[in-house]
C-alpha cells in the first residue's frame, strides 16, 4: 500500500461528520432525537426559485466551463450587496470571488499565508474547521479563549501575554458561531489595532450576518 501523506496524520474525521453518525444511530436505537447540529433549511424554496434553476439550464453558455473567477454579474451583485448592508466599498474585479463554501475559503487562506511553523490564534469555543485546516498546512493552533463574563469576545490583555512573534493569523467569527453573541464596532476596532500592532491577519468569517442580527 502506498504511504500517505504525512500531514494526514494530524487531520481527523470532520467534527459534524462523526456528531451527525452518532445521532443517525442513536435515531436507528429508537432514541427521542432532537438534531440541533448543521442548520439544513426544513422548507423548500419558492418555486420562482426553482423554475429559473431549471431555465437556466436551456442557457447557452449553461455546459461551458465556467469562469475561474466567478461571472462578472455575480461579483458585481456581491460587491453591491457588502457596499447596500455594511457601506464597504469593493473592486468587483480583484475583491471578490465567489466560493463553494466557507471550507473552501478557509482553506485558500491558510494556503495563501500560512507556512509550516507559522501560528494561528483560534477562538474556544470556535468553529472546527479553523482547526483543522491549520493543521493540514502544516501551521500551529494557539487556542484563545472565549468566556461568557467577557460576552465572548477575545481577551486582549490575555493575548498580549502570549508570544506572538510567530502568530501570523487570527481567525474571529461574529456572528459567533456557536453561541450566537454579535460583534460590536468596539470590537471590530480592537481587533484591527491588535493586528496592525502584531502584523497579524485578522479573518473575520461571517456567515451569520442576516441570521443573528436584527437588521
Amino acid at each position: 500500500m502506498i504511504q500517505t501523506a504525512n500531514r494526514l496524520e494530524s487531520v481527523q474525521e470532520y467534527y459534524f461528520s462523526r456528531k451527525l453518525k452518532e445521532v443517525r444511530q442513536l435515531i436507528s436505537e429508537g432514541k427521542p432525537i432532537i438534531n440541533m447540529g448543521i442548520g439544513s433549511p426544513d422548507m423548500s424554496p419558492h418555486i420562482s426559485v426553482i423554475e429559473a434553476m431549471q431555465q437556466s439550464l436551456w442557457d447557452n453558455k449553461a455546459h461551458e466551463y465556467q469562469s475561474y473567477q466567478g461571472l462578472p454579474e455575480l461579483r458585481k451583485g456581491f460587491a453591491a450587496f457588502y457596499q447596500n448592508n455594511f457601506g464597504v466599498s469593493l473592486d468587483f474585479n480583484t475583491e471578490v470571488l465567489p466560493l463553494m463554501g466557507s471550507k473552501e475559503g478557509i482553506m485558500h487562506i491558510a494556503l495563501a499565508f500560512l507556512n509550516e511553523g507559522d501560528e494561528v490564534l483560534i477562538p474556544n469555543p470556535g468553529y472546527p474547521t479553523y482547526a483543522s485546516v491549520t493543521s493540514l498546512v502544516q501551521a500551529k493552533p494557539i487556542y484563545y479563549d472565549l468566556i461568557e463574563n467577557t460576552n465572548w469576545e477575545p481577551d486582549f490583555e490575555q493575548l498580549e501575554q502570549l508570544d506572538l512573534t510567530k502568530v501570523k493569523l487570527m481567525w474571529v467569527s461574529y456572528p459567533h458561531m456557536p453561541t450566537g453573541v454579535n460583534g460590536t464596532i468596539e470590537l471590530y476596532e480592537k481587533l484591527i489595532a491588535f493586528g496592525k500592532k502584531h502584523h497579524v491577519l485578522i479573518v473575520n468569517d461571517n456567515p451569520y450576518s442576516f441570521v443573528l442580527n436584527k437588521n
